[in-house]
């Protein structure tokens, strides 16, 4: 089996940091911005392509968001093997906590599709946990 058909979620590791944003936020109407910066790692010995992002966006209210697109920020990168990806976006939820977790649909270079997992990270205005 050649590294191309082993290409798979085990191959893909995603970073995620999340940075609350206090000059777009507004507490008193239930709107805390947060940015994020996401890093994919491409720890494989073949190219895999982002397609997909499948994101599921949970306030402490336990309110849901699902998004569902195309790339990420207008891109659909291709990742080379041992490359890292990055980018940054944003979310907005309606409590000053919440989490953040998905998956990205990849390609491989073989026409294999597999999904990379994103795992859960919380968005949270600095102190409110402590």
């Amino acid at each position: 089996m050649s590294d191309l058909e082993n290409l798979d979620e085990t191959n893909i590791k995603v970073e995620a940091n999340s940075y609350y944003m206090p000059d777009q936020s507004d507490p008193n109407q239930r709107r805390y911005v947060f940015a994020y910066l996401i890093k994919i790692h491409n720890n494989s010995n073949a190219p895999a392509q982002l397609m997909t992002r499948h994101w599921l966006i949970t306030d402490s209210d336990g309110h849901v968001q699902e998004v569902h697109g195309e790339g990420v920020v207008g891109e659909q990168p291709e990742i080379l093997p041992g490359e890292t990806h990055s980018y940054s976006s944003g979310a907005m939820i309606e409590t000053p906590v919440g989490t953040m977790e998905g998956k990205y649909g990849m390609l491989g270079k073989s026409g294999n599709r597999f999904d990379a997992p994103i795992p859960i990270f919380r968005l949270a205005v600095p102190g409110i946990l402590n």
